[in-house]
């Protein structure tokens, strides 16, 4: 058996093996192992790769089908490959490796673009028609793999990272659309990226160019069906399909570790991995050097997460990370991401990939349980919101209630329980607007076009009337939140470190069924998430993480901003650190003038901040 898994792929529509080996070298990191490339008429493939079972050249790329009308670059891995190869082989296929590469090949040749309907995995990959003269595109269900593509009517240029499109002379101009989007929500969203010309291709989409021009089609998307009424039923269906889940991903030739946090998923997928597994399972976390009296604030992950790894006997390594840590690899970071995305933690999951990979190619994340589950404390108010809209009008509206409220001191909470769907999931997830009002310059700054934009976007006007609104909310975080913020950090952040991370709870099959559990089985009236998720695998979760309330992972971005990081934030915020050609999108002097007052604690302002420093630090990288 031969998984390629995660790899780098590179193309274009014309003929140029010296692009094409430029290209392959921007994205070496995402496969250290090998790196191959394909040229002909029209067309120019490359491929890094990343070994991770049977280390043999069978699984080389670029592949060529038997009769070399088509080639293949494949980036990720297909869970159900067997079962498909031995469909293929009944119908008369013949394979010469043991391949999952090969077995895509052989489905798009049998099936065509109805191939995608019978994967399941993670995946990002272009085929060439030869005889067509036509290339064949796809990107997984959930985008847990990037594909990212430029199109001027004549070139056609992908690759897994926008640094590869980079090494061709393209005009480089910022999308102002995206832009503002970045600076609402610290994130860029698809189709769009950055850079005007430059698009991903969203998941559960596939694409073709051919001579008539470039065309894209959706194959995917989760499907809304029959409400599950049986609490028991959907928590066996859950155990099930998650263990099946871990139990696929969990294949290789090399050791799997796993990304062993605080919080219950990784929890839930660790207790997992030991029942499968007989071997001493690699954890990993990562902490921060702080005093001891904010070592429980700080620290709380990395703190459960050694108990968590004594309690399953996992062979436990940690790093602890402080502000020079974070000065040292923060132009590193922002050029392994390569897109607009800011988080505070990226640093420290760069630094913890790099930890991983010394000890494994290889580790399982918890990413997708929150959204699925309704994991977030959002989830909880948009439940509110949902019952607060069944009082009759005159009731909500009324006086005396807003004053009730504003003597509680929850003014804000009352403002979003009269919110239409839209406004409600913009005031959970955008930046405060008065500081972006301060920065961005008037010019560009459209704060109610970024709005729209970000609505259209979201797609919250599709959704069912009936669906409740934390149904909705979960389903926008889908499509925006976890594939442009999570999932782009997590793909771009272990691949900078030649590592591979997957995300058994990102399964198409559990996904599509939680997604049809009620909201009554995932939430409470105590703030509390995914409760039927922890029902459903209380066996593997220890009671002093069963036990324990939801909380953020807080890394001292904001503190260290007012010690060891002042004067590394202040140079980057100055004129000259990009020689003032940064002056056309930002007032940098009240951006500093913001950082007065943090520094000062007058005003906390660390995401208005940093998102400041991050696009500084991109803009002198990629611009």
């Amino acid at each position: 058996m031969n998984i390629n898994n995660m790899c780098g792929i590179n193309g274009f529509n014309f003929k140029d093996e010296a692009l094409i080996n430029k290209m392959v070298r921007a994205t070496r990191h995402r496969g250290p192992d090998d790196s191959g490339v394909f040229c002909d008429e029209n067309i120019s493939l490359g491929h890094n790769r990343l070994a991770i079972i049977d280390l043999s050249p069978a699984g080389h790329q670029p592949m060529l089908s038997r009769d070399k009308r088509y080639a293949i670059v494949f980036n990720g891995e297909l869970y159900n490959f067997q079962e498909i190869r031995k469909d293929l082989e009944k119908k008369g296929r013949k394979f010469v490796s043991r391949s999952d590469t090969e077995v895509i090949l052989a489905a798009f040749i049998e099936y065509g673009p109805e191939c995608l309907q019978k994967f399941n995995g993670i995946f990002a990959f272009a085929i060439w028609d030869k005889a067509k003269q036509e290339l064949f595109a796809a990107r997984d269900q959930f985008g847990v793999k990037p594909f990212f593509y430029f199109w001027d009517n004549q070139r056609f240029i992908f690759s897994s990272e926008i640094k590869g499109i980079l090494e061709h002379k393209i005009e480089k101009n910022i999308n102002q659309n995206a832009l503002n989007c970045y600076f609402c929500l610290l994130y860029t969203l698809g189709p769009d990226t950055i850079w005007q010309n430059i698009s991903k291709l969203l998941p559960g989409h596939y694409l073709v160019l051919n001579k008539t021009g470039l065309n894209l089609k959706k194959y995917w998307s989760i499907q809304l069906g029959q409400a599950i009424s049986d609490r028991e039923e959907a928590k066996a269906r859950i155990k099930e399909l998650l263990r099946a889940s871990v139990k696929r991903q969990m294949i290789a030739d090399v050791e799997v570790g796993m990304f062993l946090s605080g919080g219950l998923d990784s929890t839930i997928v660790l207790g997992l991995m030991k029942e499968l597994t007989e071997k001493k399972i690699k954890t990993f976390s990562v902490g921060f050097a702080v005093s001891a009296d904010q070592d429980e604030k700080f620290n709380q992950d990395a703190i459960l997460a050694k108990r968590t790894s004594a309690f399953y006997g996992t062979e436990h390594h940690e790093i602890y990370l402080n502000e020079q840590d974070m000065i040292a690899n923060l132009e590193n970071m922002v050029s392994a991401m390569d897109e607009l995305v800011y988080s505070p933690t990226q640093v420290a999951n760069l630094l913890l990939a790099r930890l991983a990979k010394q000890k494994v190619k290889v580790v399982l994340g918890g990413d997708g349980g929150d959204e699925l589950f309704g994991g977030y404390t959002r989830y909880y108010y948009y439940n509110l919101i949902e019952k607060w809209r069944r009082l009759p009008r005159i009731f909500r509206n009324n006086i005396g209630m807003k004053n009730l409220f504003a003597l509680a001191r929850k003014s804000d909470m009352y403002g979003r329980l009269n919110m239409d769907d839209f406004s409600a999931f913009w005031s959970f997830m955008a930046q405060k607007e008065d500081l972006l009002t301060r920065i961005i310059r008037p010019e560009i700054n459209d704060l109610a076009g970024a709005q729209n934009y970000v609505k259209n976007k979201s797609g919250l006007e599709t959704f069912g009337p009936g669906l409740p609104l934390s149904e909705k909310m979960m389903q926008a975080d889908m499509r925006t939140w976890l594939v442009e913020y999570s999932l782009a950090r997590t793909d771009k952040i272990t691949m900078a470190a030649g590592l591979e991370e997957r995300v058994p709870i990102l399964d198409i099959d559990l996904a599509q069924m939680a997604v049809n559990i009620p909201t009554k089985y995932k939430i409470n009236s105590r703030n509390q998430g995914k409760l039927i998720l922890k029902e459903a695998m209380r066996e593997y979760i220890p009671d002093f993480i069963y036990n324990k309330q939801k909380t953020g992972w807080f890394v001292p971005m904001a503190k260290w901003l007012r010690a060891g990081l002042k004067d590394t934030a202040y140079d980057i915020l100055s004129d000259s650190y990009n020689q003032g050609r940064t002056s056309q999108y930002l007032d940098l002097a009240e951006a500093r003038k913001i950082l007065d007052d943090h520094v000062s604690g007058r005003k906390y302002a660390l995401n208005t901040i940093w998102s400041v420093i991050n696009f500084q630090v991109w803009f002198r990288r990629f611009y």
